[in-house]
């Protein structure tokens, strides 16, 4: 089974690119996360679209964070997304007629439906300006006591 990771790979670029002056290219992100910059062009479209970055073109072009990370949670970048079900199981088509496939199916979506709430409620509970502290945290235990340098996009 596939994993979709978009999410995951999105608050990680947000959260690098809030550490970050300038703005980050499509080619420096996708460097960062070992994909294609076409790749990254689309993905960012849909965070685009909400308003939560901005592209800009030319010699100091690339995307910028258009909101600070405490107004952004991984709800919000899930939803900009445009993502399909998370879940791989689901209701099927194969005997219509049949009102136990009928029954079956039901209980299926009902069951779903639940989880993929619990899931929106879940993720609507994490600000990406949560896991970049976590970040410092954790970073600054390692590095016994240093002060933290959030890295640098560029640098990837």
């Amino acid at each position: 089974m596939s994993r979709d990771s978009r999410l995951a790979r999105m608050a990680h670029v947000l959260v690098h690119m809030a550490c970050n002056d300038g703005a980050a290219t499509s080619d420096t992100i996708a460097r960062m996360l070992s994909t294609n910059p076409v790749v990254v062009r689309r993905t960012m479209a849909g965070l685009r679209d909400r308003g939560y970055v901005t592209s800009e073109k030319g010699p100091r072009g690339g995307w910028r964070l258009n909101r600070p990370l405490e107004g952004l949670t991984l709800l919000d970048v899930h939803r900009a997304l445009e993502p399909a079900s998370v879940f791989t199981i689901g209701p099927t088509a194969d005997h219509p007629e049949c009102p136990v496939e009928h029954l079956a199916n039901q209980a299926i979506v009902g069951a779903l439906a639940q989880a993929n709430a619990a899931l929106e409620a879940a993720l609507a509970t994490v600000r990406l300006s949560d896991i970049l502290a976590q970040g410092q945290a954790l970073r600054a235990a390692q590095d016994q006591g240093r002060p933290h340098q959030c890295p640098n996009t560029a640098a990837q």
